[in-house]
């Protein structure tokens, strides 16, 4: 098992401009609520760019993950809308701002500690 500081001497930890492009990116989609999803869109677009281009796996397992976050969010945030008539959307609407939370907040730290994300 390697340990963060090796991991962060290897190739496979990106190169310093990927790394840096990751960060951005998530301050982006950590932002997105706050903007009514515009910097969230911005991020997943690089993302969806960036996630080719990378031989790391440390950096495209980060970019799959802020990826699947937006995507599943939209899906869930347009399912809440429609259950609002219900009143049950309401409860899916903070369910998924706790799960999207969950995921940012996880990101952030496995990007730290130098960790792929599953």
């Amino acid at each position: 098992m390697q340990t963060s500081d090796s991991i962060a001497s290897t190739p496979e930890a990106g190169s310093e401009a990927e790394r840096s492009t990751l960060l951005l990116t998530y301050v982006l989609h950590a932002l997105g609520p706050f903007t009514g999803a515009l910097t969230g869109l911005i991020a997943v677009i690089i993302s969806h760019i960036k996630v080719r281009e990378t031989q790391s796996e440390f950096i495209r397992s980060h970019h799959s993950w802020l990826i699947r976050t937006f995507w599943w969010a939209v899906l869930w945030v347009a399912i809440s809308y429609v259950l609002m008539i219900v009143v049950v959307g309401f409860f899916t609407y903070g369910v998924l701002a706790l799960w999207w939370l969950y995921r940012t907040i996880r990101g952030f730290i496995h990007y730290n500690e130098k960790k792929p994300m599953p």
